[in-house]
């Protein structure tokens, strides 16, 4: 047995058989007992020929190579018709910008200054910036003339609910509705008779608007002199938050105549800021020579209106 299995070294040069070499020389059913680990066990199977894998035909394309895709050309008058079409749309456009370049220039030259607006931030209904269109020494001056705004709004809106609370203890509702009267017309009213000319004035040094600013505001702080005492000239003052209801409600229902006491210190307070806004606004307007200004346009107005 152990001669039966015994081969020589397969790795010797001279025992080294190609068992795919010279098959048809063998003999028929000679088989090959010295090929080693590439012994075969079916001689008869036909040896592997070298040949070459033939190509794949080639697979007609989808489409048919003799169809023609029909693209319009335009001819030469479609051209020119487009070309004179473009031309007048490029003179239109051109008449355009030429008109509205006109028109900046005579803004311009009127003075007309075009306002974004800007303020309040939450729902923009007037323009104002004072850091961007007031003179860098005119801004505080500025800042404290739309404060004395601001505080008169916040007067008259806590003069509504004082009065409110006089209308629920039984004051009668004729004072609440001039209280509502007195905010819903004061607050715009001051902002277009004396705060918008004042901006303005500083704005473009205006000697006119300047002097229409003194006349409404001489108004304005009369105004808030008379909320501040609130005498009883129309419906016993108590319309108005002052010192004169304070004292005689005080003694009636004590919440109302301290809700009256506030008032009357709102309206004092605003009282004192705008006396101090027109003075350094008057003293500005002597200081800049706008008083003799105005006194020239005055007169030169007054001539023109005589011829």
């Amino acid at each position: 047995m152990a001669g039966r299995y015994y081969n020589d070294n397969p790795f010797d040069e001279e025992q080294e058989h190609n068992p795919f070499s010279d098959q048809g020389a063998r003999g028929k059913g000679q088989p090959d007992y010295g090929s080693g680990p590439f012994y075969m066990t079916n001689p008869s199977v036909p040896p592997a020929t070298n040949s070459r894998l033939s190509p794949l035909p080639h697979e007609p394309a989808d489409y048919d190579h003799a169809a023609t895709v029909d693209v319009p050309l335009d001819n030469s008058k479609d051209m020119k018709n487009k070309e004179k079409e473009l031309q007048a749309r490029e003179a239109e456009l051109r008449k355009r910008e030429q008109d509205l370049k006109r028109r900046e220039d005579a803004i311009a030259r009127a003075g007309v200054i075009i306002e974004e607006k800007n303020w309040p931030p939450f729902f923009p209904i007037i323009h104002h910036d004072i850091a961007n269109d007031i003179p860098v020494h005119l801004q505080q001056l500025q800042y404290v003339a739309f404060f004395t705004w601001l505080g008169l709004a916040g007067c008259l809106l806590w003069n509504l609910i004082a009065v409110t609370s006089a209308w629920i203890k039984g004051e009668g509702i004729t004072i609440w509705l001039l209280a509502i009267i007195y905010l819903i017309s004061g607050v715009p009213g001051a902002y277009v008779l004396w705060y918008r000319p004042l901006y303005r004035a500083m704005r473009t040094d205006s000697a006119l608007k300047f002097g229409w600013f003194f006349l409404c505001y001489l108004f304005h702080i009369g105004f808030c002199i008379i909320a501040t005492v609130a005498p009883p000239i129309f419906f016993k003052g108590k319309s108005l938050a002052g010192i004169l209801p304070a004292l005689d409600l005080l003694g009636w229902s004590g919440l109302v105549g301290i809700f009256y006491f506030i008032g009357f210190a709102f309206f004092g307070i605003e009282s004192l800021a705008s006396i101090w806004v027109i003075q350094q606004v008057y003293m500005y307007f002597r200081g800049s020579g706008k008083a003799a200004e105005m006194k020239k346009e005055a007169a030169r107005s007054t001539m023109m209106a005589a011829l």
